[in-house]
């Protein structure tokens, strides 16, 4: 096939498996069914912008210059949320992009394009803006946040007046935040700020019902702030192919779904949500995805259930990102939240070298305490009971 030519309707099914002809079946199947699926991705609101944005988005940490085929497939299916970092694969994610908006400019007006800046300092900010644009040959950004951020004092007002100069200069439209970390306390304290555009945070069927999430999310959708989910598939540290998992896929299966589409769906379900941010590395995934996204048939009270039900048996093995209580016990000697994270990126993503890579940013010192740490007293203080200790010492071999 021509690497030009765009997917037909035979790739696409053959490429989303079983799954994909049950998500698709409309395309030849009477009127009753023909409603359940679209032609592209819908779109949502992003919070008070005025911004209509795909409810799936294109998640940058791949090797997007050898991969310009799959955007420009994205493009056609209506994935035009197209999110990146400037840290993101060396800066070959920014370049990438870049790289396909020079073949395709006409491509840059159809897509909101995010990007972000792990400097946490207004200068390295403005270095890292501005090599952002370089990179992706643009002369704005649509939404740019302050990366990872594990509090809500990191969004000063220092940070306000950055945004508001960027916005000014016309280099970005939008300003905000990601999380991994504390989550629901950060969600709560940008609300009333009124000047946060957007956020993308941790969040799926693990911890959506929670009622702290609920009242995050609440009080965003409430203050206008357009909300980004990713991390949506609950991957997690501990085992993450034990039995419960298995039957988990097959259950979805029965149904038409695969188990990561019933999981996107699941938080596609809270229309609060605008947006998620998925990582999709192969033109198969995006695929899969895709379909999901397409589709307007909403999970069963009892497929919610399932996985709501899957959270509960599983809980030990996966780390809710609250590290307000596990660090401070360690005397913030060990970043257990980061070391979480990484373990999931191996174990779940079965991406072990950009885990390692992750692992080894850590400074020594830290690496070197989580070998001699006592860790009772974290793992006391973890509502998920997880064995911390454990997981630590795992990773020191596992990431090495």
């Amino acid at each position: 096939m021509d690497s030009e030519k765009d997917f037909s309707r035979r790739d696409f099914l053959k490429t989303t498996g079983a799954a994909g002809l049950g998500l698709l079946a409309s395309a030849a199947a009477p009127a009753a069914l023909a409603a359940q699926a679209t032609d592209r991705v819908p779109t949502r609101p992003f919070g008070k912008t005025g911004e209509q944005v795909a409810m799936l988005s294109l998640g940058g940490m791949f090797d997007i210059p050898s991969n310009q085929l799959m955007l420009r497939q994205a493009v056609k299916w209506g994935v035009t949320y197209w999110d990146t970092a400037n840290s993101y694969e060396g800066g070959n994610s920014e370049l990438g992009i870049g790289k396909y908006f020079a073949k395709y400019p006409e491509d840059r007006k159809s897509i909101f394009l995010v990007t972000k800046s792990t400097a946490w300092t207004l200068k390295g900010m403005t270095e890292h803006l501005d090599l952002s644009l370089e990179r992706m040959r643009t002369d704005h950004i649509d939404l740019f946040f302050v990366h990872a951020i594990r509090s809500i004092s990191s969004m000063n007002k220092d940070m306000q007046k950055w945004g508001e100069t960027a916005k000014a200069q016309g280099k970005i439209r939008f300003f905000g935040f990601s999380t991994h970390s504390n989550m629901e306390e950060c969600l709560l304290g940008a609300a009333p700020l009124g000047w946060i555009d957007g956020i993308m945070m941790t969040y799926n069927y693990r911890l959506m019902h929670t009622d702290a999430m609920r009242r995050a999310v609440d009080a965003c959708a409430r203050a206008g702030i357009g909300l980004t989910a990713m991390k949506t598939q609950g991957g997690g540290q501990v085992q993450t192919s034990n039995a419960n998992e298995l039957n988990l896929g097959g259950r979805f299966l029965q149904g038409g779904y695969t188990q990561g589409q019933a999981k996107l769906k699941a938080v596609w379900d809270n229309a609060q949500i605008a947006s998620i941010c998925a990582q999709m590395p192969t033109m198969a995934l995006l695929s899969e995805n895709t379909a999901a996204a397409m589709n307007k048939t909403r999970l069963s009270a009892l497929e919610r259930e399932t996985l709501a039900g899957n959270a509960r048996v599983d809980v030990a093995g996966y780390c809710a990102g609250c590290t307000r209580f596990c660090e401070p016990a360690l005397a913030g000697a060990v970043p257990v939240g980061k070391v979480m994270r990484y373990l999931m990126y191996s174990r779940s993503y079965g991406n072990r070298d950009y885990a390692r890579s992750r692992f080894h940013s850590i400074a020594p010192e830290a690496r070197a305490a989580m070998a001699r740490l006592d860790y009772a007293a974290a793992e006391e203080r973890c509502p998920n009971g997880m064995p911390i200790g454990r997981l630590m010492r795992e990773a020191l071999i596992e990431l090495a």
